[in-house]
């Protein structure tokens, strides 16, 4: 294959062999632009296949076809694919071939400091550590998968209760692999870094064999008997699954059908969602990290609110198949974790392109755990929070105001839940009236993916026409900076735009000293990052990271 070197101008790329690039370029998109499915092949895509197939209710269209409509479910995706960088795929894969040297999708193996110095002598000093230091233990044959695998199992069942944190406790399967991950190990076949790791994944991935409820009593018994990528990919990493963890109903809050999960610096407040239960969970010590989804919010907000890191990735680079769908052009799935490192690990062995989901992508990750802030270009909102932007400017950087950050929106996510649930909300194709008589709760439950329904495709797509504008205004703010500090997370804007965000702990105390919360915990910040610069944000957190030792902190829970 040809080596591009990364100065070529214009004239030298239209030279170059474009079936050199193209095959390249085949596992950077599974799928870009457009990317259709018809007949049986259209269940093998992103999200929960058609539920057709699982006898659950579905819906036909209502306008006239001249053939037979195909049923849909919740994870059919559509034509058309959000692409988060402003210009196309396309022309993002060649802006990495060329700034690569044409090797953008080499994937470098990360590994883990051998552990030094005394071994942990308690179940809660083990619980507790990060998994790059737990990952050190296992390797050094200082405490086994199985070993390890016992102490969270027993800690999840005991603080569950309180923190109703989990919807299905995996034992016997988590014990197997366990097991499993143990004799690998002792015969050699050691697989990186996650390997005999206790993790939980949020309900709303699907598992063969184990129920699937989103978090909603319509399917508390529900089974999907498919393995989701992103589990996959974890099972290929060798960590061990032991819970399927809670989230709010269909993806909203921290409610769902057993209670409200809670956060475990203040069991009488909820630890905000949807990504509740790998919030909770991974705060008290009962996994060692969570895998979280983001539509609007639900990885920064349950981070934050449990004092964590996390990673909410660029859109498009971690495979969302198997998961369930709130929108096609905003969900994404990532970390969430007790150190930016594990999430550093976490993500790595996620990422990447993944034909199921035609949205999915890969792009380079490199992150570098002695990175010279020097080189990075900071910027900080208003309400960055003063210490951590003066931290970054001891370790080295030289953080600047950013002054312009763009506002606005669309109806994409609306529109798109409306869809995805047009199977469980119009069964059959009909539209069930909402009794007058019901309580005002169970109403607004009802008439959630029902307000956008009657949304015309031509405002529909004028949205969106808007948004792509945003994302120009976007690319134009950032420009000149990497990333940028931000107190509040610009949540609405960055996930309309696909940008990046990490979550890092600076601080311990109140969050709200006016509030009524008077329980001290970790304090939180959030990095912005340009598109797909999500190993520079995670590197710079690192940096913060390796400075302090706010995210050492760990709740005491009753």
């Amino acid at each position: 294959m040809a080596r591009i070197p990364s100065s070529l101008d214009l004239r030298d790329r239209e030279r170059m062999e474009r079936r050199d690039f193209l095959k390249v370029a085949a596992a950077g998109g599974a799928a870009v632009g457009a990317a259709g499915a018809t007949g049986a092949g259209i269940a093998a895509l992103v999200g929960v296949p058609s539920l057709a197939a699982q006898s659950a209710p579905i819906s036909v269209p209502r306008f006239p076809q001249e053939a037979a409509p195909v049923l849909l479910g919740n994870g059919e995706p559509p034509a058309l694919q959000f692409q988060a960088y402003p210009g196309g795929t396309g022309a993002l894969l060649e802006k990495l071939w060329r700034e690569t040297g044409g090797n953008p999708f080499v994937r470098e193996r990360m590994d883990v400091e051998p552990w030094t110095g005394p071994v942990p002598s308690t179940a809660e000093d083990l619980v507790f550590q990060p998994v790059h230091r737990l990952s050190a233990l296992i390797r050094g044959r200082h405490v086994s998968p199985t070993e390890l695998f016992e102490v969270y199992m027993e800690r999840l069942v005991r603080l569950d209760p309180v923190l109703m944190c989990a919807v299905t406790i995996l034992e016997g399967r988590g014990r197997e692999e366990a097991e499993q991950a143990e004799a690998e190990i002792r015969a050699g076949d050691w697989r990186g870094p996650l390997h005999g790791i206790p993790y939980g994944v949020k309900d709303l991935f699907s598992i063969r064999g184990v129920r699937t409820t989103w978090g909603s009593s319509d399917f508390e018994n529900r089974i999907i008997d498919v393995d989701s990528e992103v589990v996959l990919r974890l099972r290929e990493a060798g960590a061990v699954l032991i819970a399927k963890l809670s989230t709010g109903e269909f993806a909203r809050g921290d409610r769902w059908f057993r209670g409200r999960t809670r956060n475990p610096w203040n069991t009488e407040e909820g630890s905000s969602g949807s990504s509740a239960g790998p919030a909770s969970a991974t705060a008290a010590g009962c996994v060692a990290f969570g895998i979280g989804t983001e539509t609007q919010g639900s990885i920064v907000s349950p981070a934050r609110r449990c004092g964590l890191s996390a990673l909410r990735p660029t859109f498009g680079r971690v495979s969302r198949y198997g998961g369930m769908v709130l929108s096609w052009s905003m969900d994404k799935t990532g970390p969430i974790c007790r150190t930016i490192e594990d999430c550093a690990l976490v993500f790595d062995a996620i990422h990447g392109a993944d034909e199921k989901d035609p949205a999915s992508l890969t792009t380079p990750f490199r992150f570098n755990r002695t990175l010279d802030l020097s080189t990075v270009r900071i910027g900080f909102t208003e309400d960055a929070p003063q210490s951590f932007v003066e931290k970054l400017r001891e370790l080295g950087a030289d953080p600047q105001p950013v002054f312009e950050i763009p506002d606005g929106g669309s109806n994409a996510l609306g529109v798109e839940s409306a869809a995805a649930f047009d199977f469980h909300v119009a069964p059959g194709g009909e539209l069930p009236e909402i009794p007058d008589d019901l309580p005002d709760a169970e109403r607004s439950r009802r008439g959630r993916f029902r307000g956008s329904r009657d949304v015309l495709a031509l405002d529909f797509v004028q949205g969106q026409r808007r948004r792509h504008l945003l994302m120009r205004e976007m690319a134009g703010a950032m420009e000149g900076y990497d990333m940028f500090v931000s107190g509040s997370g610009h949540v609405r804007l960055t996930n309309q735009t696909g940008h990046p965000a990490a979550v890092v702990q600076y601080d311990f105390g109140l969050r709200d000293p006016e509030g009524d919360d008077q329980q001290p915990q970790p304090l939180t910040t959030t990095l912005i990052g340009s598109l797909f610069a999500d190993d520079k944000i995670l590197s710079v957190a690192h940096a913060f990271q390796k400075a302090t030792k706010w995210h050492t902190r760990r709740p005491t829970i009753a």
